[in-house]
């Protein structure tokens, strides 16, 4: 019986290509940033990255400035909370010179005062002054507020694991310690104190 060549590649060809091709994908990823957005921007992606997370950390602060603002009853209980995303604030802008410009809201003399309230608006405005909550955006029951800045801290930590995906090393897992710092606060905030769980 004569032997046919099947017209089927070998599974060893396969697999060698399929080496060939991750091995090309892998290698593309190392290339020197040209053609990517950092190039066309002159701005590296993790410093961008950080920028970011320091406005988005800013804004959240003055959710939570705002909230104690209307609600002075609640400042003993968002203080810690507070305290703690003006850390994370710190904790993204220390690595390198990412801060656009000095911000009152994160250093630790205005955490724990109501009158850093005022300048923080004003030091985000040209990043964002839409977005910017402001006394009147805060719900008028104790309780509203404090859902509602809940659902800001769910928010941001969401937004943050998401851009874990595209985060260099470093920045990825201190985004992810962030978020899941913010998912606790979310909790903590919509739990009730000193209730046995």
């Amino acid at each position: 019986m004569p032997w046919t060549q099947t017209l089927r590649p070998s599974r060893r060809s396969l697999l060698a290509g399929a080496a060939g091709v991750a091995g090309a994908a892998l290698l593309g990823g190392c290339s020197d940033g040209s053609g990517s957005s950092d190039a066309d921007t002159g701005v590296p992606l993790e410093r961008r990255m950080r920028e970011a997370a320091v406005r988005d950390s800013e804004r959240l602060l003055e959710r939570y400035d705002a909230t104690v603002a209307a609600h002075p009853d609640l400042a003993a209980r968002l203080a810690p909370l507070r305290g703690a995303v003006a850390e994370h604030t710190g904790a993204l802008a220390l690595a390198g010179p990412v801060k656009t410009g000095p911000s009152p809201s994160s250093s630790p003399s205005a955490s724990g005062s109501r009158s850093g309230a005022s300048p923080s608006p004003s030091a985000s405005a040209p990043a964002g002054a839409a977005a910017a909550p402001s006394a009147a955006a805060v719900p008028a029951k104790p309780a509203e507020a404090l859902t509602a800045l809940a659902d800001a801290e769910r928010s941001l930590a969401e937004a943050r694991t998401v851009s874990l995906a595209g985060a260099p090393g470093e920045l990825a897992r201190l985004l992810a310690s962030v978020a899941a710092c913010g998912a606790v606060h979310a909790y903590l905030l919509t739990s009730t104190p000193g209730a046995a769980s």
